[in-house]
């Protein structure tokens, strides 16, 4: 006979991020009988925008797990159940040997086979017929819904214009490889990207109406000038598109912006960016060359009025100084929407930021 514990708290599921409703309860890390102190993480849930590490804020014996791994819960939803040190709790019973024997290897999780991913954020991939014409359901991770839902919003709010612009980037690649060389810089990665966004920030400075969000407000729609700039980068990981924000960007030197853009990488790549490191963003950058494309008509993140697509940079035939040269070329394009900015200020901003990678001494000069 188990004896009902007494003095039992319940942990509802928080709201983690601004505005979170609901979360998926991805893997648990204590069962009913374990011991836990607070601040011991217990729980993996899935928001809309980030797998988050939630730490219980009882110390006791769990007594029961309210939800199981794989279910979606509101969020003020009793999850577990932590009795009181020392009470008794009930056991799990065990599963008979006969039936675990039974399980096929198509009833295990799956294996994760890359390091830092767990099973869970594996796509659990479902047979839908079998036979000619296969076809194979995919179960739809949160992220990607969250994805679809917010470049819906944003494609059928906000009017996007997109520009182009042709850069030739030769002096930009020979400045990344000084930079390289400096012991400022001996611990991190510099790519161009660090320039690029370098060159954004400058452009922002210089023209601060592209840092801005439209708000609809009773008495009326109201543009915000942003006076710091949340720079999103935009991730592709194994569970989708992510948009990672270095905060205050504006105020970092080189050096911490190429060490922002290496920490908001390894967080994006293992999964661990949390809910905060995705909102509030300003204005962003997505680099679609590191996929071998020259350039695309970037989506704007909703609540911001810009974004910087950076294509691959290629060996390109280029009149530089009078005579044909081969040099590093690569397109920018820069969607905005024209609520807030305006052709003119859209073509001035794309063609700051051109300008400052054809030569990087413009940064300096302009900052």
């Amino acid at each position: 006979m188990v004896t009902p514990v007494t003095d039992t708290n319940l942990f509802k599921l928080p709201d983690v991020g601004e505005g979170l409703t609901e979360a998926e309860i991805v893997k648990w890390h204590v069962q009913p009988g374990d011991t836990v102190e607070i601040n011991q993480t217990i729980v993996e849930i899935e928001t809309a925008k980030a797998i988050v590490e939630l730490p219980c804020p009882f110390e006791g014996v769990v007594a029961e797990l309210l939800v199981s791994e794989g279910e979606t819960v509101d969020v003020g939803t009793p999850i577990i159940a932590v009795g009181a040190a020392g009470g008794a709790v009930a056991t799990p019973v065990s599963e008979p040997p006969a039936q675990a024997a039974a399980l096929s290897e198509t009833d295990a999780v799956p294996t994760a086979d890359e390091p830092g991913m767990t099973a869970p954020d594996k796509p659990k991939r479902t047979p839908v017929l079998v036979g000619y014409g296969v076809k194979e359901g995919t179960t739809r991770r949160r992220p990607r819904k969250a994805t679809a839902a917010a470049m819906t919003d944003s494609a059928f709010t906000a009017p996007h214009v997109t520009e182009f612009l042709q850069v030739d980037v030769t002096r930009t690649m020979e400045a990344v490889k000084r930079i390289r060389e400096l012991p400022e810089f001996a611990d991190v990665k510099v790519s161009p990207l660090l320039l690029v966004a370098r060159a954004l920030l400058t452009a922002v400075a210089r023209h601060p109406m592209v840092n801005a969000t439209w708000e609809d407000a009773p008495s009326g729609a109201e543009i915000v000038v942003k006076r710091y700039v949340n720079l999103g980068i935009a991730a592709a990981t194994d569970r989708g598109l992510i948009v990672p924000k270095i905060k205050e960007a504006q105020d970092l030197d080189l050096p911490g912006l190429a060490r922002a853009l290496n920490d908001l990488a390894a967080k994006a790549r293992a999964g661990k960016a949390s809910p905060a490191d995705l909102s509030d963003g300003t204005i962003t950058i997505t680099n679609v060359g590191v996929f071998g494309v020259d350039t695309g008509t970037p989506i704007i993140t909703p609540g911001e009025a810009a974004i910087l697509a950076f294509g691959q940079i290629r060996d390109m035939p280029w009149v530089h100084e009078g005579e044909l040269a081969v040099r590093k070329v690569t397109t920018l394009a820069l969607s905005f929407d024209h609520r807030m900015v305006d052709g003119e200020l859209g073509s001035r901003v794309l063609r700051d930021v051109g300008d400052m990678l054809e030569d990087p001494l413009r940064m300096l000069a302009w900052s």
